[in-house]
């Protein structure tokens, strides 16, 4: 199988600095240790309440991101606010999420179908400014088509149904995992690229790693908790390891 490349969301250590409202922990300084220890790239979402990543991050995040040669994907909600954010840093990538102010994280992936009419144009104007447009979706073949429909390039299957139900024992585990498997194979079918994130931890990596046409993951919560244990580069490390053990080492 390919290289399965890693994303790294540092939101989290935003949530922690801005807790006590100081200027550290700095998520850009998490985000060039993250490159250090192995990512790939770096992921950010800019929400519309400023919880976490502030617009301020976003622009150094582009600055540093773009001096080293790494990508940026910018998580986003379909908001004209948002698209006017986006047009003006182009990041590499922009993926489109779900978004409500009172949910603690993002609770599913976006409904592609009943949304189309506000999110097709969106996906259209990002991607002609040449922005890789990313949709974040549940593990379900209509939203795939959907998808791929209105020109998104990649979709990122939301996969924190089955690593919850793998934390609580839940036999419906193996349901979640096989849906996520035709998902990834239908959009492969269709010529769409294949990310996967939301609540990936040590214990659930492996699985969603072996699905041959994921070839980029995009994990952050846990791996900014288990900093705080280990320290991020060693977070960030073990987790590629585990990666690799799955995909072989740097595809080899």
């Amino acid at each position: 199988m390919s290289f399965l490349r890693l994303g790294v969301n540092i939101d989290h250590v935003a949530t922690i600095r801005n807790a006590r409202g100081a200027a550290y922990p700095d998520p850009v300084r998490a985000a060039e240790l993250a490159l250090m220890a192995g990512a790939d790239g770096i992921t950010a979402h800019l929400r519309e309440d400023r919880r976490h990543i502030s617009d301020a991050d976003i622009d150094a995040l582009a600055v540093v991101l773009k001096r080293r040669g790494r990508p940026l994907n910018f998580e986003m909600a379909v908001t004209s606010e948002m698209e006017a954010i986006a047009l003006r840093h182009l990041p590499h990538a922009a993926c489109l999420v779900p978004e409500r102010r009172e949910e603690v994280t993002t609770e599913g992936g976006l409904d592609l179908i009943k949304g189309h009419n506000n999110v097709a144009p969106v996906v259209g104007r990002l991607a002609a400014a040449g922005i890789r447009v990313s949709c974040f979706i549940d593990a379900d073949l209509d939203q795939v088509a959907a998808a791929k429909a209105m020109g998104a390039q990649v979709v990122e299957l939301h996969t924190g149904a089955y690593c919850d139900a793998v934390r609580d024992g839940d036999p419906r585990a193996a349901e979640h995992l096989s849906r996520l498997a035709a998902a990834a194979a239908e959009a492969g079918r269709l010529g769409l690229e294949v990310h996967a994130g939301h609540g990936i931890d040590f214990e659930t990596v492996k699985p969603i790693a072996a699905i041959p046409q994921v070839v980029e993951l995009n994990i952050g919560h846990f791996l900014i908790g288990e900093a705080i244990f280990i320290g991020l580069p060693a977070a960030i490390t073990q987790m590629r390891a585990l990666m690799d053990q799955v995909r072989g080492e740097k595809a080899a």
